[in-house]
């Protein structure tokens, strides 16, 4: 019988979070593996995409697959920031998704009881390290499926116009390796804004779901790096902000030298920062390796690219590298039925192994991904990265998955938009987000 939704969902609000190390030692309660006794040719696909920039190319992928093979694939894409409720929704339905994705231990605790055991999977085996893998004892929960990076993209035209101008004090893009000669720049390209033809230094910081994930997660996996970075920690259960005083330098800087005002932040959306960058009203843009596709669509060429690294002013800046990482795992679904099961395996090892599968996740979708067939990406901020780590800088690694909660992110989220919009004080952004660190993990027990 059908586990109970309504308790799944009941049960999130107190979800225990785990590390991995902790994964690796906690439970015993081994699954039976994915696909056990099941005929792939009698079942069918169903993956719940969690990314909708790659929506299309997941469409494609799934008809390419389904007319190759004769199984049917089926893809359906989560609106941006509604993941959690959708496959809440869709794995109540009869036809629930066999394929889904949680964001690492917080995500597979609250939904471990549908992840079907991957240890003795193909999908498994291709991949490049065990360490991408969420893993329980011997059995394999998740698989992680894409690296990736983020930082501060920018339009290299518009920004050489600025370092050959007359009012720049910094004269070469590559001299910008710090918060401080960041804000300099962005500082003088705002003040100089109708020289350039532009309408701001940076994009609008959107703060409604399409987009305030890059300020509450992304941006705020900064501080929360750095912190851990000092402590030698992974994980904690009382975060003690160390480092916010830098989280409200960039911040400022972001609503500052801004293509609107504060204000109007609170209902602008993720498309109105792309269209901002790719119309050349902006110079920079906070986002990842993600945005190429859409970069490019709109007309952009690799030489019209550049990523820079997140400055904070913490650190050996010179040598600091991009965000890099994942929270982006497949889980397949121990509800499904066995045939289903084996068809979504066999879906897998295809989209990892053949030439029309790694094709796809490296040119359409830009994924650099862990496993042995991969194909190198075309993708430009891909390229940088792997420039940047080349050249010895350290890349900062992703802490989203100990963040205790969406709760918690989200009352980031709203100290951070009541701030720009002079409704509210930095104080009860650190109050967010230290105090209600400790509240959500102390809901967990």
């Amino acid at each position: 019988m059908k586990k109970s939704i309504f308790k799944r969902a009941a049960a999130l609000a107190v979800a225990g979070v785990l590390t991995a190390s902790c994964l690796a030692g906690c439970g015993d309660d081994k699954k039976e593996a994915a696909g056990a006794n099941g005929d792939a040719k009698k079942g069918s696909v169903y993956y719940l995409n969690f990314k909708p920039e790659q929506d299309k190319a997941w469409q494609d992928l799934a008809k390419k697959y389904t007319e190759e093979t004769g199984i049917k694939a089926t893809v359906k894409t989560a609106a941006e920031g509604t993941y959690e409720s959708t496959l809440t929704a869709e794995m109540d339905k009869k036809e629930a998704p066999t394929l889904f994705q949680v964001n690492g231990p917080v995500g597979l605790a609250n939904w471990k009881e549908y992840c079907a055991d991957l240890s003795d999977s193909d999908v498994y085996k291709e991949l490049t390290s065990q360490d991408f893998a969420l893993k329980e004892g011997d059995a394999v929960y998740g698989i992680a499926y894409v690296i990736e990076s983020y930082g501060i993209i920018y339009n290299k035209t518009l920004l050489q116009k600025y370092c050959d101008s007359d009012f720049a004090t910094v004269k070469s893009i590559d001299d910008i390796n710090s918060f401080d000669k960041l804000k300099t720049v962005a500082d003088e390209i705002q003040a100089n804004k109708d020289a350039l033809g532009v309408k701001g230094a940076f994009t609008s910081a959107g703060m409604d779901s399409s987009s305030d994930w890059r300020f509450k997660t992304h941006l705020a996996n900064l501080p929360i790096y750095f912190e851990y970075k000092d402590e030698g920690i992974g994980t904690t259960k009382e975060i003690k902000g160390t480092y916010l005083d830098n989280y409200k330098k960039i911040w400022d800087l972001y609503i500052t030298d801004s293509t609107c005002e504060p204000t109007d932040l609170a209902s602008k959306k993720g498309t109105d920062a792309e269209t901002e960058f790719t119309s050349g009203e902006a110079v920079f843009f906070q986002n990842g390796s993600w945005e190429y596709g859409m970069a490019t669509e709109a007309g952009m060429k690799d030489d019209d690219l550049g990523m820079l690294p997140i400055y904070i002013g913490v650190g050996d800046e010179a040598n600091q590298g991009l965000c890099t990482g994942s929270e982006n795992y497949w889980c397949v679904n121990s509800e499904a039925s066995a045939d289903d099961q084996a068809a979504t395996l066999d879906f897998l090892k295809w989209c990892v192994t053949s030439e029309a599968g790694t094709t796809a996740l490296a040119d359409d979708m830009g994924f650099v991904i862990p496993f042995k067939s991969a194909k190198e990406a075309t993708n430009k901020f891909v390229a940088i990265d792997t420039e940047l780590t080349a050249a010895g800088k350290t890349p900062v690694s992703w802490n989203f998955t100990t963040m205790p909660s969406e709760d918690w992110k989200n009352g980031v989220g709203t100290a951070l938009t009541q701030y720009a919009a002079g409704t509210g004080e930095w104080d009860d952004v650190v109050k967010a987000f230290v105090d209600g660190w400790k509240t959500e993990y102390a809901k967990q027990g």
